[in-house]
């Protein structure tokens, strides 16, 4: 497979398409993020930050990983966040024995034509969530990474092109390991996001027992926005200014990444094509049409933190003196990393 960087396909929504259709109005892209948060809120509460990071990634064509404990809600934000949005949703729940076409699909004998038809797996759709993506052997989740990485599966050498808008929402369990395959970094690579999700405040707990102690939630209520409005959206955001001062400090940051004698494996290029479409999504749905240093700290810990492995000397320390674990190093040595490098003028 191709692991070259990735660049804007032609099958993309935001590729000029022929005979594609003219340009709707305008799309009030932070009207959209907060009715979304409305929707998603109803029954997932304290998550608007998760919603508006899931948004971004939507809008830049980039799949998330979402890491959390059981029980936090994971896969009911996932469920009404495609809902919210009038996108089709599947849900595919990964285990040791499944095999590729439980994802892709499979061709089979049509008993009444006598003829081979293709019968589409659970991954075309628009949004799809990888439940537990940990839990499934190595075929299964090179089976995911073509669909992720090229938007289109091969069954029997024939290519299928997955619906546009297309989205991967993977979920994993940071605590129990037994029985997983940890992902290897060329898959983590492919991730825009890696959200690591915890338990919501006492608040928004206490809300949360308060909404689902009554009677049933209703279904996410429809934007409705669907497909073609993500799609102008989506253009609306590759438009997104960016000056050479911020392109310089997205550079220098990535860079930086490399060269810090507590980082053991920096950043790649991917990671920084990948970075500035995010910033580019994140200016837009905050109403603004040019990309500030603030969209690049607001995403940088989201885009880099399963994209550096940490030198394990460093690891070593931090366990023996007891001051915490991998989560919070992270975030201290990225916070340091976007701190050291000087900001635009």
């Amino acid at each position: 497979m191709n692991s070259s960087v990735p660049t804007p396909r032609g099958t993309g929504p935001t590729a000029e398409r022929p005979g594609a259709r003219p340009p709707g109005p305008p799309v009030d892209a932070p009207g959209v993020l907060a009715r979304l948060n409305s929707s998603v809120g109803e029954s997932v509460i304290g998550y608007d930050p998760v919603v508006r990071l899931l948004a971004i990634a939507l809008l830049s064509e980039g799949h998330v990983l979402l890491e959390g404990v059981p029980g936090i809600a994971k896969t009911m934000l996932v469920r009404r966040f495609s809902a919210s949005l009038s996108l089709s949703f599947k849900r595919i729940q990964f285990t040791p024995d499944m095999l590729p076409s439980d994802i892709v699909g499979t061709v089979i004998l049509n008993p009444v034509s006598q003829a081979f038809e293709y019968r589409r797996g659970p991954v075309f759709a628009n949004v799809v969530l990888a439940d537990e993506i940990n839990r499934a052997p190595p075929k299964v989740q090179s089976a995911l990474l073509e669909a992720m990485q090229e938007r289109q599966v091969t069954v029997d050498g024939v290519t299928y092109p997955l619906p546009q808008p297309f989205m991967v929402i993977a979920t994993e369990n940071p605590i129990e390991q037994e029985g997983t395959y940890p992902l290897p970094e060329a898959e983590l690579d492919r991730f825009l996001f890696r959200i690591l999700m915890g338990y919501p405040d006492e608040p928004d707990e206490r809300r949360l027992l308060e909404r689902h102690s009554g009677p049933a939630v209703p279904e996410a209520r429809g934007i409705p926005l669907g497909a073609e409005p993500l799609d102008r959206l989506a253009r609306d955001a590759l438009r997104v200014t960016l000056t050479p001062e911020v392109l310089d400090f997205v550079v220098r940051l990535i860079r930086s990444t490399r060269e810090d004698p507590q980082i053991l494996m920096g950043a790649s290029p991917r990671a920084g094509v990948q970075f500035l479409r995010a910033t580019k999504a994140a200016a837009l749905l905050a109403g603004r049409s040019y990309v500030t240093p603030d969209d690049v700290k607001a995403v940088v810990f989201e885009v880099l933190n399963h994209r550096i492995l940490l030198h394990p000397d460093l690891l070593a320390q931090r366990y023996v003196t007891g001051r915490g674990g991998v989560e919070p190093l992270l975030r201290e040595v990225l916070e340091r990393r976007t701190r050291e490098v000087p900001l635009p003028r």
